[in-house]
């Protein structure tokens, strides 16, 4: 369990830090130059690993939380399967920006739609800060 556990927090720290350099890192560039350039740069790079680190974290998480959670369990009320549940969340919010950016933003990316992909950065990078939130609950037993 513990290897499958690193492998999982390897996954969300390339998944989330990803999120994280290209919000605070490339777009502030990008949006003060009206440039699509560093942003499509980045993702054509950041897209060789981002992606399979959250097929990773996918693979790696349902097996997790399995052993934390009988699957006939995660949609109960307990503290752990209302994780189970915010992460099923999380993981359905990430799907549907990810379908949206892929595409509807980035085949028409221009600088007018810049800042439309702006937003869709910031709303996919609190979904991916937000799933580290949730997995500490595992740790202590419950969300909050």
């Amino acid at each position: 369990m513990r290897h499958v556990l690193f492998l999982h927090l390897l996954g969300a720290s390339v998944w989330a830090g990803g999120h994280v350099v290209l919000l605070l890192g490339v777009l502030p560039g990008a949006l003060r130059g009206r440039e699509v350039e560093p942003v499509r740069a980045f993702e054509r790079l950041y897209e060789r690993v981002g992606l399979p680190a959250l097929l990773l974290q996918i693979i790696t998480g349902i097996w997790l939380a399995g052993q934390w959670l009988p699957y006939s369990h995660w949609f109960g009320s307990s503290p752990i399967a209302q994780l189970v549940q915010a992460k099923l969340i999380l993981l359905g919010f990430t799907a549907a920006l990810g379908a949206h950016a892929r595409l509807a933003l980035i085949p028409k990316l221009d600088p007018q739609r810049l800042p439309h992909l702006a937003v869709h950065i910031v709303l996919i990078t609190l979904t991916a800060v937000a799933f580290v939130w949730v997995g500490t609950g595992f740790r202590f037993g419950r969300l909050f």
